[in-house]
């Protein structure tokens, strides 16, 4: 999560506590429409630091020329890794009453980056000064209730150029299963299945309340509010959780909201060794 302000300090500390044990960090781009540091000058910030962004770029807050030229400027600066989203909707944030854009949503962004990657602008017009090389990723939700939906979504951003897929958070893993099974197999691109820390019941209960499409079962509630150190439990809960995403896809998505420090003991205790051992 980049900052509320000027300083990167908390920011860069947790994310170096991560070096050795995550292949990248994501940077998210004004998540549920709250104000933060633009998600390009946090990943630069975090590239300056030797550690692997990927930058998020939501389409809620630019035009066409504001998404090529930030875009243009993560090629300049390093940054190679995108992950292309539409955007929470302006009222749900800190900001109601700001003007949305969503002039292209996340597919059509999609095949902007495939444009730029080929030295064309949005118009078809030559990019005179250099191609873009981004690596470009997109959102899934495999526990959407639309399965016809579903599908239609996954195969139309991989035809778009998705390089890789980052699920939402994932508390029914039968239902991974079936994606990975029916929708995502053969596609020959990575999946990573979106894992949340949860750190108490009740926090348990207000994604659920607040989430849409997300429902935590009540044995998980159960067993946080049982514990007599719940957000011990909820690390424990994270790790078995990696543990079952190991068997059906290729990788873990970890949302550790303002506790990223965890991470490296969620994933101690799923049993993942630091890269490279």
């Amino acid at each position: 999560m980049p900052p509320k302000g000027g300083n990167p300090a908390h920011m860069v500390s947790m994310a170096k506590q991560l070096r050795g044990r995550v292949h990248a960090i994501n940077v998210t781009d004004g998540s549920r429409a709250v104000l933060r540091m633009s998600s390009l000058a946090a990943s630069t910030v975090l590239l300056q630091h030797g550690l692997e962004p990927i930058c998020q770029m939501a389409c809620r807050d630019r035009n066409v020329i504001g998404l090529q030229a930030d875009l243009m400027g993560a090629q300049a600066l390093g940054i190679r890794n995108i992950l292309a989203l539409t955007g929470d909707p302006v009222k749900a944030g800190d900001h109601p009453s700001a003007r949305s854009v969503f002039e292209l949503e996340s597919v059509r962004l999609l095949k902007l980056i495939a444009k730029l990657n080929q030295g064309l602008d949005f118009n078809d017009k030559p990019l005179t000064d250099g191609a873009t090389e981004l690596f470009v990723g997109a959102a899934i939700d495999p526990q959407s209730q639309s399965w016809s939906g579903l599908q239609r979504r996954f195969e139309r951003k991989l035809a778009a150029g998705a390089q890789f897929f980052q699920s939402q958070l994932i508390s029914d893993f039968d239902r991974l299963e079936k994606f990975m099974n029916q929708i995502a197999a053969g596609c020959q691109r990575p999946i990573l299945a979106g894992i949340f820390l949860l750190k108490s019941a009740k926090n348990a209960n207000f994604i659920n309340r607040n989430v849409p499409g997300v429902f935590i079962p009540q044995s998980i509630i159960d067993r946080l509010e049982q514990a007599a150190d719940p957000l011990d439990e909820g690390i424990t809960i994270a790790a078995e959780q990696v543990r079952m995403a190991k068997q059906l896809c290729q990788g873990v998505h970890i949302m550790a909201v303002r506790r990223e420090d965890l991470i490296p003991e969620i994933l101690n205790r799923a049993g993942i060794s630091a890269i490279g051992e």
